[in-house]
């Protein structure tokens, strides 16, 4: 699965945005020491510089969810969501012979 979190710099000044840069690449290196991690990055918008991205990839949704859940995860990368925009970022990714957007829930294993 792949998640793609988008989030606006707090303020406009580079105090927020290097708070924001710094906290992104520390919860990008908490995510990936948990099981499931298959990958991920930080990106900033090239037309936007006050919007910023980080970009996982996991072995199944169950992973993803335990990683936000963990000690690590509600103290550093949760707090950081408060920048996020209000848009879904689970996806599936597309793979042959599977079937997406089933209008049912994932299973979490």
């Amino acid at each position: 699965m792949l998640v793609v979190t988008r989030l606006r710099t707090p303020r406009p000044d580079a105090a927020a945005e290097d708070e924001l840069r710094r906290g992104l690449l520390h919860a990008l290196g908490i995510l990936a020491a948990k099981p499931g991690y298959v990958g991920g990055e930080v990106g900033r918008n090239v037309d936007d510089p006050a919007l910023w991205v980080l970009t996982t990839r996991w072995e199944n949704v169950g992973s993803y969810r335990r990683a936000l859940g963990s000690f690590e995860g509600k103290m550093h990368v949760q707090p950081l969501m408060v920048h996020a925009l209000d848009e879904p970022s689970a996806y599936e990714v597309v793979e042959e012979g599977t079937d997406l957007n089933e209008a049912q829930p994932r299973s979490i294993g």
